[in-house]
């Protein structure tokens, strides 16, 4: 079985789920020791797959990064993953470093285009 993620909207996390049989596998929804609720799976339409919809709690909404893993129940087997990161402690992470990065260039960009355009 493969589950390939689709979106995260809305606060809920939607993927596709193909390989399996007909019957809807029950997909279990994992945060540390923690098993979420509220995790649907539906047929698509002949030979698509299956939906698997995960409603994503606010109580993971917090400082740093929550991991989600999503599993087969039967098997265990872990079929995909998620990350929310978000808080002050992210402030050294890498991509918190490029995304403020990117910020100051835009900035230089936009005073070095004035600048042009003003010296004309």
């Amino acid at each position: 079985m493969t589950l390939t993620k689709t979106r995260l909207a809305d606060g809920t996390w939607e993927g596709v789920l193909t390989g399996a049989d007909d019957a809807p596998p029950e997909i279990e929804a994992r945060h540390g020791e923690q098993v979420l609720g509220g995790v649907e799976v539906r047929a698509l339409s002949e030979g698509q797959g299956h939906l698997v919809r995960v409603p994503v709690p606010a109580s993971l909404i917090a400082d740093g990064v929550q991991t989600v893993l999503l599993c087969d129940k039967a098997t265990g087997a872990r079929l995909a993953s998620f990350a929310l990161l978000a808080g002050d402690s992210l402030d050294d992470d890498l991509r918190a470093e490029i995304d403020l990065l990117r910020a100051e260039l835009d900035m230089l960009k936009s005073a070095f285009r004035r600048h042009c355009q003003e010296t004309r």
